[in-house]
This record gives C-alpha cells, sequence and structure tokens, in this order.
C-alpha cells in the first residue's frame, strides 16, 4: 500500500483511487475486482468467465443496474485520508476506487460515508431488499465485507456496512462479524486461486441461478450437464438478437455516419440504418466506408467484413478481439496434434455426408428413385468408412466420392417450374469458375456460409484461420471452412434449392463472362434475403431438444467446441440432421 500524506488534507476520489490502488508490478495474478468476489459467492463458473476469460453478454438485468448506478458512478464528494477523518465533519464521497495489495483485491465504492471517525461502504444494488434474516444475500454480504476489509488496510475504521436497495428504496444495515469476514478472506483466496490455475469451475447443476443469467448463452451449464450426467437442458438460450447484418453491395456506394445512424449514399438515394439494428457490416466489391462510421462501428464492437464482388471474404475487422486467449491456446495444441486434427476431420466429414443425405432424401422431387436409392446406400457407406479412414489423403478422397454422388442427384431436388428453365440444368460441381447458374448460386451461398462462421468463430474467440481439416494458408479462414461443412446442404444448398423452386432467382439473374456465370445485383439481394431468412428459421437442436435459430445454433455449435477443446466434453457433438 502507498503511505498517507504527512499533512492530511481532503483527497478527490480519484486521486486518493490513484495513491491506494496501483498494483505492483512484479504481481503474477491481477488484482481481483471486489464485484468478482460477490460473482464468485454467487456462482464460481460466472466469475471465472467474466474475470479471466473476459466474457460478457447484456441483459434487461445488467441494463436496469447499469441504471441504478448511475448517480453514484458520477463521483462527488472527497474522501479524506485516513488519519484525518477524526478531525473532519461528516461526509460522504461517491465512486471511489480503493485497492488493497495484501488482500489483492480491488474495487469501485458506490458510496462511503464518514461519521464520528469511521467510515461505512455504501453498496448500491437495483432490486428489492430480500427478506433474508442477516437482511442481504451472502453474496452482496461478501462484496460488502471485501469494501471494509480494503478501507481497514488502507488505515480507515469500519463498523458496519450498509446496501441500499434501489427497487425498494431501503437501507439495509449489514454487520462485519468474524464470521463473514472470514467467509471473505476464503472467497478472494478460493476466486485467485481459480484464476491462477486456469481452470473454469463446474457449472451449477439445475440450478435457478441460470434461469436469468445474462451468461448463460456462453456458459451453456445446461449443455455441459447433459453430456456429463444425462440430464435434459432447458432452454436458457438468450432470446434472439433483433440486429441483423447489413450487406451493401451497389458499387461506389459510400458509408458515412451522422450520429447513431450509419448512411449509405448510392447513385439511387440516401439510406439510414440505426447502429442498434446491425449485428454486422458487410461489403461486397468496391465500397468505401469513412473513418468516423468505421470508429462508430468498432466502439459498438459491430465487425465489418470486406468481400469481393463474387462474395468470397478478403478480410475481417473487429474491435480489439476477443480477449480471452485461453480458447486459442487450446485450439493451438489440438491444431498441431495430428492425432486429434484427424479425429476431428473424421467427425467433419461423417456430419457432412449424412446432413447431405438427409438434404437429399427429404427434398428430392423427381428423377429416378432407384438412382436416389442407390446414391444415398452409397453416401451412408462412405460415411461409416470416413469414420475410420486411416489417414487424412484417404478422408479426402471418401469426401470426393460422397460429393460427387451428391451433386449428380442435386438437379432432382428443383421442382417442375425450375426444370423448365435449361439454365438450370445441372451435371456436376464446378468452382473455378462456376459454370452455370446454379453452380454460381451454391458458389455464392458457401461463400456466404464462409463469412457467417468467420464472424462467429471470431466473436466466441477462435483463430478463424487455424483449422484443424482444412491446412492453414496464407488469406484462407481454415477453421470457417471445417465448421461449415456439415452445414453446407442445411444452410447454403437449401438457399439455392429455395430461391430456384419459388422463382425468386430467375434464369434472368446471371451474367456470363468467358467460362464464368454470376449473379447480377438483384439476384444477389434475393438471394442474400433466403439465406438471412434461413439463418433466422427455428429449428430444434437434436441433441438437446430446445428450439432455437440457426444463427443461435451456431454460436452454441462454436462455444461447444471451446468446451471440447478445453475437455470438458470428450467428444464434439455435430449437428446432425434427422
Amino acid at each position: 500500500m502507498s503511505s498517507t500524506p504527512i499533512e492530511p488534507a481532503p483527497l478527490p476520489a480519484a486521486q486518493l483511487a490513484f495513491e491506494l490502488a496501483a498494483p505492483p508490478a512484479t504481481a503474477e495474478t491481477p488484482l481481483v475486482p471486489v464485484r468478482m468476489v460477490n460473482e464468485f459467492v454467487y456462482c464460481p463458473r460466472l466469475a471465472f468467465l467474466e474475470w479471466v476469460d473476459g466474457e460478457w453478454a447484456d441483459s434487461g438485468d445488467t441494463e436496469e443496474g447499469r441504471r441504478a448506478h448511475v448517480r453514484v458512478d458520477a463521483g462527488g464528494g472527497k474522501m479524506p485520508a485516513p488519519d484525518a477523518v477524526d478531525t473532519r465533519p461528516d461526509f460522504a464521497a461517491r465512486s471511489v476506487t480503493l485497492a488493497s495489495d495484501r488482500l489483492g483485491i480491488i474495487g469501485k465504492m458506490d458510496l462511503i460515508e464518514g461519521e464520528d471517525g469511521t467510515v461505512t461502504p455504501v453498496d448500491t444494488k437495483k432490486g428489492k431488499r430480500p427478506h433474508v434474516a442477516e437482511g442481504a444475500y451472502e453474496p452482496e454480504r461478501v462484496q460488502v465485507c471485501a469494501q471494509a476489509l480494503i478501507l481497514e488496510d488502507a488505515g480507515y475504521k469500519v463498523r458496519e456496512g450498509a446496501i441500499w436497495y434501489g427497487g425498494s428504496r431501503e437501507r439495509v444495515r449489514i454487520v462485519l462479524d468474524e464470521a463473514l469476514r472470514v467467509r471473505t478472506r476464503a472467497a478472494i483466496a478460493d476466486l485467485r486461486l481459480a484464476a491462477a490455475a486456469g481452470r473454469m469451475p463446474p457449472p451449477l447443476v439445475d440450478s435457478p441461478k441460470c434461469t436469468r443469467c445474462s451468461l448463460a448463452g456462453i456458459c451453456l451449464p445446461d449443455e455441459v450437464t447433459f453430456f456429463r450426467r444425462g440430464l435434459a437442458p432447458r432452454p436458457l438460450n438468450p432470446s434472439g438478437d433483433t440486429a441483423l447484418p447489413l450487406y451493401v453491395q451497389e458499387p461506389g456506394a459510400r458509408i458515412g455516419k451522422s450520429g447513431e445512424l450509419l448512411v449509405i449514399e448510392t447513385e439511387a438515394g440516401k439510406t439510414e440504418v440505426s447502429l442498434g439494428d446491425i449485428s454486422e457490416l458487410v461489403l461486397h466489391g468496391p465500397v468505401s466506408l469513412t473513418t468516423p462510421a468505421l470508429g462508430a462501428l468498432l466502439r459498438d464492437e459491430i465487425p465489418v467484413t470486406y468481400a469481393s464482388s463474387g462474395g468470397w471474404v478478403m478480410g475481417h475487422t473487429v474491435s480489439t478481439g476477443h480477449r480471452n486467449v485461453a480458447v486459442r491456446i487450446a485450439q493451438y495444441r489440438a491444431g498441431f496434434d495430428e492425432r486429434r486434427c484427424l479425429a476431428f476431420a473424421r467427425s467433419l466429414v461423417v456430419a457432412k455426408i449424412r446432413n447431405s443425405r438427409v438434404f437429399l432424401r427429404r427434398n428430392f422431387k423427381a428423377g429416378d428413385e432407384a438412382e436416389r436409392d442407390a446414391a444415398m446406400d452409397a453416401m451412408s457407406r462412405l460415411a461409416d468408412r470416413a469414420a475410420h479412414a486411416p489417414t487424412e489423403p484417404e478422408l479426402l478422397g471418401i469426401e470426393g466420392e460422397a460429393a460427387a454422388r451428391y451433386f449428380r442427384m442435386f438437379a432432382s431436388m428443383f421442382g417442375d417450374s425450375a426444370r423448365d428453365f435449361p439454365a438450370f440444368s445441372f451435371d456436376k460441381r464446378t468452382r473455378r469458375p462456376p459454370a452455370d447458374p446454379v453452380n454460381a448460386m451454391l458458389s455464392f451461398g458457401y461463400a456466404l456460409l464462409t463469412r457467417t462462421w468467420l464472424t462467429t468463430l471470431s466473436a466466441v474467440g477462435f483463430d478463424p484461420y487455424l483449422g484443424f481439416y482444412h491446412k492453414p494458408r496464407f488469406g484462407r479462414p481454415a477453421l470457417a471452412l471445417d465448421m461449415m461443412e456439415p452445414f453446407r446442404p442445411i444452410l447454403a444448398d437449401s438457399t439455392v434449392i429455395q430461391v430456384v423452386n419459388n422463382g425468386e432467382v430467375k434464369a434472368d439473374g446471371f451474367v456470363a463472362a468467358g467460362p464464368a456465370v454470376n449473379l447480377k445485383p438483384h439476384a444477389k439481394r434475393a438471394f442474400i434475403a433466403a439465406y438471412e431468412r434461413r439463418l433466422d428459421q427455428e429449428v430444434t437442436h437434436p441433441v438437446f431438444g430446445y428450439r432455437v435459430s440457426m444463427r443461435r445454433l451456431l454460436e452454441v455449435q462454436a462455444r461447444l467446441l471451446v468446451r471440447h477443446l478445453d475437455g470438458e466434453i470428450a467428444d464434439y457433438p455435430h449437428y446432425l440432421v434427422r
């Protein structure tokens, strides 16, 4: 701790915080925020996710709590030095940050009141006073006690603490007895030990605390417990975010900022979109973005993807990136383990083949049924072979054979109206370049799916450029290509079938340039709209049984991969349609 001034004098809260809160340069574990001690007593896993992993998700409760602290966070009042309290009149200082190197904690105290030579830390809570014997729940009492310990370590006299409950407008006295002090010191030590060990505590089992936790969709408590104990998970996933991706593909479009709006200027006119309605910005082709607009997107942690006119990702801009390096460490360990890479690659190919087979069975419209059945039988055998492929080259060969069988039957999924158009005839998959409209849509759909997975993996904390099946290559998001494999038929291929059978993309929506065929702008817009609708469709998760949108399901699968790589889940559960 720092020494007190030689001549006692009132100090502003910010100055006192600077003098008392500086952590030692040699500390291996940073000072624990007092709020995290509260969280640790409430749920050890929650505290680990927030403090160690740097995870956060807002909810109605967190927003309400933020509003409840507006007044105290504004600061105000002066905090005297410890040896000046006795000679000072009663005082109140708000938003005071203090720390204790000895205890290893730091806290911003909502309010400190001084009276008769003692100080009282007063914490603010948004809800109503609970009707319990101690006056407050244990996590809140521990938080106030930790604040009191910091004050005592700084030389102040503390007799009691208090909590102000904004919901019921009541003040509750907190008795700082020895039992509470022992519990608080133990919680601090246990949290620091968990952080130093780097091992996430196990999730709570069937706890009512999880139902209102804003991090339930990140923690996946019931999903992890399902694999450990077989308990059916509750639908704890948060409701879908109303924000959606914004695509801008008009050549020469310019995107600027006005207040909290993005302004898109094209030859056709000007369009304004609220930043709060945007989950990500996707730029196709020659589109310019001003520095103020980019700064606003970075501030709000809205990723920006730069793609070619054909939809292939060229770059990706995020704010400071995900801070949880533990995810990437686990990814790198697995990525450089040839045995683990091959095992995961096998499971990816098996899932892709099985999903392709089910998609063909569900969407077969017309054609030789015997040929369809033969293709499905062959794909089933190939999936079984892929599960035991001894080498990666053999696995690649199995995947290629299954894809050839699948695409040979692809045209059989088009309806009668589509088959009347020669433009939608399809014989085989051609990529570089796509030789016909169907191949052009398949390539565009896979580009959109790659971008979706790139964004999802980056948001979760992965390095999307290090995969397990697709080998690293400069500029190629190998992990995104890995994770999209089982979803090719479910999201990309299904969008192609939908826009053709529904007449959303017609034969006049394409342009040929030599051997290459591409979508015209209006056809791209229709395809993107159909793809985004597909992401918003709700499905039943085949493992957990709850309903969830495809967009949210991708995040669940990415977070399950985190749990698999860190050892919480033995086998990664691929999404397999039935």
